[in-house]
């Protein structure tokens, strides 16, 4: 991660990152060439679209790892349907053999993990020095 993505909105200031990882149906190993680069260019497009900033991509020839920050309003768990569903639409009607190998192209699973900059010992110890001021 670069540097620290700050999001200001309504209330105050946030910093959150949310790493997502998603699969072909039946992990058929599918995102390489110019898939995956049509890929990358779709997640940006759709992150730009919601609001929301790609620190970190890379598409796997099996699976995808995004990592966005996002406001404190969007649910972790609703990260992932809006780019899986938007990339299907557009890279099986651009790339046909992908409907022909695969009834829908991502699997229904998607894996969610949040993250920041800072780690949870340094916040607890940042707590316990508040103590003692």
């Amino acid at each position: 991660m670069s540097s620290v993505h700050y999001i200001r909105h309504a209330g105050g200031v946030s910093t959150l990152h949310y790493h997502v990882v998603w699969c072909p149906k039946y992990r058929r190993k599918v995102l390489h060439g110019e898939i995956a680069d049509r890929l990358k260019a779709l997640l940006h497009e759709k992150a730009d679209a919601l609001g929301v900033t790609i620190e970190g991509l890379e598409v796997m020839p099996d699976h995808v790892h995004l990592l966005v920050s996002a406001s404190p309003t969007e649910a972790p768990h609703h990260l992932a349907n809006p780019f899986k569903g938007y990339t299907s639409r557009v890279l099986r009607e651009e790339f046909p053999g992908l409907k022909q190998r695969l009834p829908s192209l991502w699997s229904r699973s998607s894996s969610v993990g949040s993250g920041g900059h800072v780690s949870a010992e340094i916040i607890q110890k940042y707590i316990e020095q508040q103590k003692r001021s």
